[in-house]
């Protein structure tokens, strides 16, 4: 017999249903659109999600929605900016209202459990406040909500590995080693290998400004050198991420 898909797009509605009966944990993914350099997709941080949150569903018996796949605006010293064609950003109001929206929904259709898995590091505040005022919307339903940031899972052992000469800090992570690493890992086909970039770290002052001054990042969108990523570095993140993802999902929601 066909194996049941994990992803809601896929489901059709009564076996969406029929699903709800077990009350698994419904993942919701959620990201940016923006420039990730030369080498990578500009849909890296919804796809990185939207992949952990399989892996993680296929673990715990989970469902995966699809990606909220716009974020809320890229800032200069963390993501590069709006200065490069593509990067589509969101007002954090509207963010905050997609994302209360979403669980909203799901809670109406009698979803329970949630696990919200981020990848656009300046989400995450937008996707506080629209979980809680999704909560408030509820009222006593018995909907539980977790939301996680994929890197913070990451312990010093996995990070000594990704980065033997130190972990540079998640801020210059962007579309370097980590993301790089793990995009090689869950879709290498769409790395392009030949333009990974070899730049020095980008210098910026402790602050922002506006306008936003796109002379601060280095002109190939990396914030810092990608020339250390590896699949094998991607798949140790990735095991990590299955097996102690799992164990919080389980911990959090599921007991």
């Amino acid at each position: 017999m066909k194996q049941t898909t994990l992803l809601m797009s896929e489901m059709t509605w009564p076996e969406f249903s029929a699903r709800l009966q077990d009350e698994p944990v419904v993942f919701l993914p959620t990201g940016m659109l923006e420039q990730h350099g030369p080498h990578l997709p500009m849909g890296v941080d919804h796809l990185l999600p939207t992949a952990i949150a399989a892996m993680v569903a296929q673990e715990v018996g989970g469902i995966v929605t699809p990606p909220i796949n716009y974020g809320y605006k890229s800032m200069p010293r963390t993501g590069g900016g709006p200065s490069f064609p593509g990067s589509t950003g969101l007002d954090g109001a509207t963010l905050i209202a997609v994302v209360r929206d979403v669980i909203r929904e799901l809670a109406r259709h009698g979803v329970r459990r949630i696990c919200v898995i981020d990848g656009h590091f300046e989400n995450l505040w937008f996707l506080n406040e629209g979980i809680d005022l999704a909560m408030r919307e509820v009222g006593d339903t018995g909907l539980r909500v977790m939301c996680l940031q994929h890197w913070e899972l990451l312990s010093r052992d996995t990070l000594d590995v990704v980065f033997p000469d130190g972990f540079p800090g998640i801020e210059l992570e962007h579309a370097a080693v980590l993301e790089t690493s793990l995009m090689m890992h869950f879709y290498p086909e769409l790395v392009r290998t030949d333009r990974i970039p070899d730049n020095a770290p980008m210098e910026a002052p402790p602050y922002d400004v506006w306008p936003a001054r796109s002379e601060w990042v280095p002109a190939s969108g990396a914030l810092t050198s990608a020339a250390q990523a590896s699949p094998e570095k991607g798949a140790a993140m990735a095991e990590q991420y299955r097996r102690d993802m799992a164990a919080a999902v389980r911990r959090e929601l599921l007991s």
